[in-house]
């Protein structure tokens, strides 16, 4: 008997084996399952029709145009600005709220009037002990730079792993 094609895939025995089983011909079955290829990797689950999948934009862009988001308000300007408060106090005294609030959706303020992540307020500093103080302005005038402590990371493993840290170690836990 000479075979037209080789059998590797299950969807090439046609319902044959659907037949089998539900005729309850067991040996047919058998048969079938013993033509088929014993490398998993032949099986069709492995070998699907692969369709070209065309990805949607994902861009910051595209998501507000999709979701018609305005636009985005700024944490703080880039220049230190202290006009803002007495505009929208002008504003609010001449138009009323609803120019106001009309005015910051459609060109939304900033957050904050300073872009300066290091910022502390003077009411702060004042209450802090003189020697923070000093440390502060120090720091300011660039006469005070802050270095972490170096530490000799290997020293100190080996110190552990030695154990001559290991009774400090057990104290603390």
């Amino acid at each position: 008997m000479q075979l037209e094609r080789i059998l590797n895939k299950e969807h090439q025995l046609g319902d044959t084996l659907a037949k089998s089983v539900a005729q309850e011909r067991r040996a047919d079955f058998a048969l079938c399952l013993a033509m088929l290829s014993p490398n998993a990797l032949d099986f069709s689950e492995f070998h699907l029709p692969e369709s070209e999948l065309i990805e949607p934009d994902k861009s910051e862009d595209a998501l507000k145009k999709e979701l018609q988001i305005g636009p985005q308000q700024q944490t703080a300007p880039n220049t230190y600005d202290m006009t803002i408060g007495e505009n929208n106090s002008h504003l609010l005294h001449e138009q009323g709220l609803t120019e106001l609030r009309l005015r910051n959706c459609l060109s939304p303020e900033p957050l904050h009037i300073r872009d300066d992540k290091k910022h502390i307020e003077l009411a702060i500093i004042d209450n802090c002990e003189p020697t923070v103080q000093a440390k502060i302005f120090a720091q300011r005038a660039g006469a005070l730079e802050i270095d972490k402590p170096k530490i000799d990371a290997a020293g100190f493993y080996d110190q552990l792993a030695s154990g001559e840290m290991q009774q400090a170690v057990q104290l603390s836990a």
